[in-house]
């Protein structure tokens, strides 16, 4: 059952959205790391509509992800941001234009991206195919991401936060940390649920002493074998055993 709408709930979201977007705009990065793609800034208009769209009421599971890929929310600006799921089941439809430095071998296409991102693909889909609408699964669920940067190498290959020095990570962990805490307190979130080992692991140090309890499901991404034999199904068995779905 859907929780009382507050409009002032996503306007606090979307505020603290775009102050996370302008701190972490700032920082730098070394090798490996050749270009950084930060979608809260360049794709703001889209997760603005999502947040104002699906953030309006408390929420009972978040989802976290891990961060931006390159054909997901590089391209979309949505956690998990696969362009048919978003485009055709959440209805985002707000213009998208370019990051200030785009990678060749990536560039950021936004709804003419024909690439599906595999993990966002599994995702939404599970959710789709248990709730049929993003309006029942919003009534009580949320997903965000832990951090909002993608990085890439100078291949254009997708470098994942936890392969980036870590002295030079410290200040993003920090800004997202305060971002995540805040979200939680926003959407007054009652569990918490990590997509995947980083997720889960940044979710127990940010919460840590809040009292929120945290659980964790497969992430579905194709570079997990795991992932590749079942992953909706393991997902909803993981979900199940956790007591967090009926």
């Amino acid at each position: 059952m859907s929780r009382k709408t507050d409009n002032s709930t996503a306007e606090q979201l979307v505020k603290r959205t775009r102050e996370l977007s302008e701190a972490i705009d700032r920082l730098q990065f070394s090798a490996p790391v050749h270009v950084v793609y930060n979608p809260l800034q360049y794709a703001a208009a889209a997760h603005d509509q999502f947040t104002r769209k699906y953030a309006g009421s408390p929420k009972k599971i978040l989802f976290l992800g891990m961060n931006p890929g390159p054909f997901g929310m590089m391209q979309t600006g949505i956690p998990f941001g696969e362009i048919d799921a978003v485009r055709n089941w959440l209805g985002i439809d707000a213009p998208i234009s370019k990051p200030s430095v785009e990678h060749p071998k990536r560039p950021v296409l936004g709804w003419k991206c024909t690439r599906s991102e595999v993990s966002g693909r599994r995702l939404w889909g599970l959710f789709q195919e248990i709730f049929s609408t993003p309006e029942a699964f919003f009534g009580e669920h949320y997903v965000m991401n832990y951090c909002p940067l993608g990085f890439l190498g100078e291949t254009g290959s997708n470098i994942t936060p936890d392969k980036i020095r870590k002295a030079e990570m410290k200040p993003v962990y920090d800004l997202c940390d305060g971002f995540l805490r805040s979200a939680c307190e926003i959407l007054k979130v009652e569990a918490a649920v990590g997509v995947g080992g980083f997720a889960e692991k940044r979710l127990q140090e940010t919460l840590a002493g809040t009292g929120l309890p945290v659980y964790r499901i497969l992430h579905p991404s194709p570079a997990s074998p795991a992932a590749n034999k079942d992953w909706a199904g393991e997902a909803t068995r993981q979900m199940r055993e956790q007591k967090l779905w009926n």
